[in-house]
């Protein structure tokens, strides 16, 4: 597991509700030059966030086209622990990679309170090589930096 630590100036309540609901996913949840459209948030373990990124920024829309890759993807996560306010694990299916057969990444978050607001302790599984795994802890800490000024 890689792990990505943040501190944001909200209360873990604030963050909890910006991690699981469709208004508060889609104010954050994509990276630069992304957005995220919630099609289904079914918030209990075995419940599934289903969710539609598209590139909306030249240079992402520019990266995609040249490898392969659609502008738009649907993605699916199944939530297998929810204690609110402080944890939130998910199991994301990875299903668009070319060339590469379907399987599940686990993605840990831990909300834990601070004086100053809340500090954010996402454990991630690695993906099947490393540049996958680098690009994934690349648009997590990205998101996290858009939580971040989103509650700042």
């Amino acid at each position: 597991m890689k792990t990505i630590e943040r501190t944001v100036s909200a209360a873990p309540n604030q963050v909890w509700n910006l991690w699981t609901t469709p208004d508060g996913v889609s104010q954050w949840w994509a990276p630069d030059g992304f957005r995220t459209d919630v099609n289904r948030l079914d918030l209990r373990p075995g419940g599934e966030l289903i969710y539609t990124m598209t590139a909306e920024a030249p240079e992402q829309v520019a990266f995609l086209e040249q490898n392969g890759l659609p502008l738009s993807t649907e993605s699916r996560k199944v939530f297998t622990e929810l204690r609110e306010p402080t944890r939130i694990a998910y199991l994301s299916v990875i299903d668009f990679v070319p060339d590469h057969e379907p399987y599940e990444q686990l993605t840990v978050v831990d909300l834990e309170p601070t004086a100053d607001g809340t500090r954010i302790v996402m454990q991630v599984e690695e993906m099947h090589d490393e540049i996958w795994t680098e690009r994934l802890l690349a648009g997590r800490a990205n998101e996290l930096e858009n939580l971040g000024r989103l509650v700042g």
